[in-house]
């Protein structure tokens, strides 16, 4: 626990202190399958949890324990995604980042400033924001984003998962880990899999 609030006391609650300010994060933007997942939060400006921080950082349940509290306690929060079809479309970068600007639309309050985490954003509306490279692990409401999204994308790919269960997602959430590798040479790629990312070992023959 020590450690843990160590960790929690680097994270910034605002960049700007008197403005309403979301802040946004992706999840599954390196994955082979599956949909990619935004959440935009914005957070009361005294918000403190011993264990926020960003989601790739924390085990399942307290991801699942954070989930309640941000949604709970947020002033607004909402979550998006973009199916591997649209994916494939407009690439994944593109599609990154219109899922965050979908979920701002769905925002109750329109925030003031917008902290994304990474270093590419296209403006959204007439919205002033700033790009912070790993804000996940620097800024509390981008870490409660990351958390968001996480959660939502893991509970969508458990749900496909059933489908087509040889792929491993329960497990590897659509990551091209070397189960997920191999069931695709056997198997060839399924209706989730983005067919614009490298799925196999060698692209002459795709079984699609």
């Amino acid at each position: 626990m020590k450690k843990q609030q160590k960790m929690q006391a680097k994270l910034k609650a605002f960049y700007k202190k008197n403005q309403l300010e979301a802040g946004c994060d992706e999840a599954g933007r390196g994955c082979l399958a599956g949909p990619i997942f935004a959440a935009a939060v914005i957070l009361p400006k005294n918000f403190y949890h011993p264990l926020l921080n960003d989601s790739k950082t924390l085990i399942l349940r307290k991801r699942e324990e954070l989930r309640k509290i941000i949604e709970i306690e947020a002033i607004s929060w909402a979550v998006a995604s973009l199916d591997n079809q649209k994916i494939d479309e407009i690439n994944i970068l593109k599609a990154s980042i219109q899922s965050m600007h979908l979920a701002l639309d769905q925002l109750n309050h329109s925030p003031e400033f917008i902290l994304i985490d990474g270093n590419r954003f296209i403006p959204y509306k007439e919205t002033p924001h700033q790009c912070i490279v790993k804000g996940d692990g620097k800024y509390a409401s981008i870490a409660a984003a990351s958390i968001l999204a996480k959660t939502y994308r893991d509970d969508y790919m458990l749900k496909i998962h059933e489908e087509y269960p040889v792929y491993d997602w329960n497990k590897n959430k659509g990551y091209p880990t070397k189960k997920h590798r191999e069931a695709l040479a056997k198997n060839g790629a399924t209706p989730y899999h983005r067919k614009s990312f490298r799925l196999f070992d060698t692209q002459t023959k795709i079984p699609f």
